[in-house]
């Protein structure tokens, strides 16, 4: 299993080919520069643990309690600048997790999951850098949506089944893989690609977004790590 096939934002339908009247390929670029990223974050952490079979209930309920912050702070960011140049084009409804997550964490742990499940300084390391990128125009929250929501269409459908499996979770459990409103997902991340490079064009300075989208695999990297080291030392607490 590649890291293209699972975490890579930009596999299968023709990225990069928005048509000969595409604005700037930002997302080509993303891509390119944060390919070494994706192999490093599924050989490492909570991820590589799904993928080699061995994840528990309670390291992949962590791992959602640990990312459900940093969704909070984008998609509120996101609401702000909606209709506006820039980070506005990123605000699609569709894709908001924020509240699949907390269904999840609710279907796993029941109500009381957050005194069972705690936030990780690498938790918190995330959701404040998101908060700081909603900051001035916000167009560095073109990088973070980028980062989660193409990767959550991308790999998604294969990490629910893999998930099912391997921990027999059921349907309510895994509503984070699921995007009711988004009926053609390959259709739809071909036009919100095409909607990332049009946000590209409209904001001041490219660089600081692919710095800043370097820098959410980084933080994504550190979260998974970290919760594969809390489940290693706490597995004792894999039943809620």
């Amino acid at each position: 299993m590649t890291a293209r096939t699972i975490l890579d934002p930009d596999q299968g339908d023709g990225a990069g080919s928005a048509g000969a009247d595409a604005p700037a390929e930002l997302v080509q670029v993303l891509r390119e520069r944060t390919q070494p990223l994706h192999t490093k974050a599924e050989r490492t952490g909570i991820i590589n643990e799904v993928l080699r079979g061995r994840a528990t209930r309670y390291g992949y309920a962590m791992f959602l309690r640990n990312l459900l912050p940093a969704y909070q702070s984008m998609e509120h960011g996101l609401e702000r600048f909606r209709g506006k140049p820039g980070a506005g084009g990123a605000a699609r409804t569709e894709l908001y997790r924020a509240q699949a997550l907390r269904l999840d964490l609710e279907a796993l742990y029941g109500v009381h999951w957050e005194q069972a499940l705690p936030l990780l300084p690498e938790g918190e390391q995330y959701v404040t850098r998101v908060t700081a990128a909603a900051n001035g125009d916000g167009a560095r929250l073109i990088a973070h949506a980028y980062t989660r929501y193409l990767g959550d269409l991308s790999g998604g459908r294969i990490m629910k089944k893999m998930l099912a499996s391997l921990l027999e979770l059921e349907p309510a459990e895994l509503s984070f893989y699921d995007f009711p409103e988004i009926p053609d997902p390959d259709g739809f991340k071909h036009a919100y690609r095409h909607a990332l490079n049009r946000a590209a064009t409209e904001v001041g300075d490219l660089d600081e977004v692919i710095e800043e989208a370097m820098a959410a695999f980084e933080l994504n990297i550190a979260v998974s790590e970290a919760v594969r080291k809390t489940n290693g030392a706490l597995s004792h607490s894999d039943t809620p």
